[in-house]
């Protein structure tokens, strides 16, 4: 039997149906609002209050990964010098539980609608998905989804093809 892989489990949460043999644990579900509310809070000490010491986050880029101390410095200089506000908007979570392979464990997975305000006036509006695996009351791994180029195109950015210049 093949190991269930990352884009078997985003297939499933994109589905909207996920459903599970386990029932998905209410404690996860409010674990990982709590964990929104803190982003909207702008609040990260209660951020590293949830993640495990182990945490690794991946995304959204292929080849991003950051480990707990290093997420939790990056939201510390990213509320002192960057962010203004974040708010979730339409925000849905939905659990489940893989019971073998290589993802077995504890997931919530969140959609939203971000809007994100900047200190120096700017706003963007983005589509994120960010899928969290939980395990003993922490947040162990989580993969986050959003279009890093809209986000730059809202503030202002301008791309161009190097083989136009």
């Amino acid at each position: 039997m093949k190991k269930l892989t990352l884009p078997f489990l985003m297939i499933l949460f994109m589905m909207g149906s996920c459903t599970s043999v386990n029932d998905p644990s209410k404690e996860n579900l409010s674990l990982i609002e709590n964990y929104i509310q803190a982003v909207e809070d702008l609040d990260y000490n209660s951020m590293d209050a949830v993640l495990d010491d182990d945490y690794l986050g991946l995304g959204p880029s292929f080849g991003d990964s950051i480990g707990k101390v290093d997420a939790i410095k990056n939201w510390k200089t990213n509320v002192e010098n960057l962010y203004e506000k974040i708010e979730y908007v339409r925000s849905k979570n939905a659990a489940i539980s893989i019971l073998d392979g290589e993802n077995q464990g504890d997931w919530i997975s969140n959609w939203a609608e971000l809007h994100i305000t900047y200190k120096d006036g700017g706003d963007v509006i983005i589509w994120a998905n960010s899928i969290y695996q939980i395990k003993d009351k922490k947040i162990v791994k989580s993969f986050t989804f959003y279009n890093e180029a809209d986000a730059l195109q809202q503030l202002g950015y301008v791309f161009v093809n190097p083989n136009d210049l």
